[in-house]
């Protein structure tokens, strides 16, 4: 009778090294999450991780155009009158970041706030006086000239 004791004890003992063991070796094989940016018009906010992040490292800059292109799947609907939030993650804030309209910088210099304000009538003046129903917004992450994170998302006209 004891010997049957101590091997359900044996057992239960090894199974649970095993599970500890496994999630262990899972988690170490997790991806760091990126920084996170977020876009807010009125009462409905998109969050986004990088298209691209090299932990903070410059990324390569033939890589940047092709991560500003790249279709995030995080759209907010806007009308004219609206007011549209941008939110980064203090670690961008701490770099600086800087907003592009459909690959064109917005802006001259890099931003160091976290939170920052633009009317929705901005993102879509078209050239000739029309406007346009769609544009596609990144903010770029910036050290000393060079990019560290593309974050994107679509603001569509409401």
């Amino acid at each position: 009778m004891t010997a049957a004791i101590f091997r359900g004890k044996r057992r239960r003992a090894t199974a649970a090294v095993g599970a500890v063991t496994f999630g262990l070796i899972a988690l170490s094989a997790c991806d760091k999450p990126t920084p996170l940016a977020t876009v807010t018009v009125g009462s409905t906010t998109v969050t986004s991780e990088a298209a691209c992040y090299n932990e903070g490292e410059a990324v390569a800059n033939d890589k940047i155009v092709g991560c500003m292109k790249e279709d995030s799947g995080k759209t907010v609907k806007a009308a004219f009158e609206d007011k549209v939030r941008f939110g980064v993650d203090p670690k961008i804030a701490d770099e600086g970041w800087t907003i592009f309209i459909n690959g064109q910088p917005a802006e001259q210099e890099p931003n160091k706030k976290t939170y920052r304000t633009i009317p929705a009538s901005a993102f879509f003046s078209g050239g000739q006086g029309g406007a346009t129903k769609e544009t596609k917004v990144s903010i770029v992450e910036t050290n000393s000239g060079k990019a560290l994170g593309v974050w994107n998302f679509t603001l569509e006209r409401d």
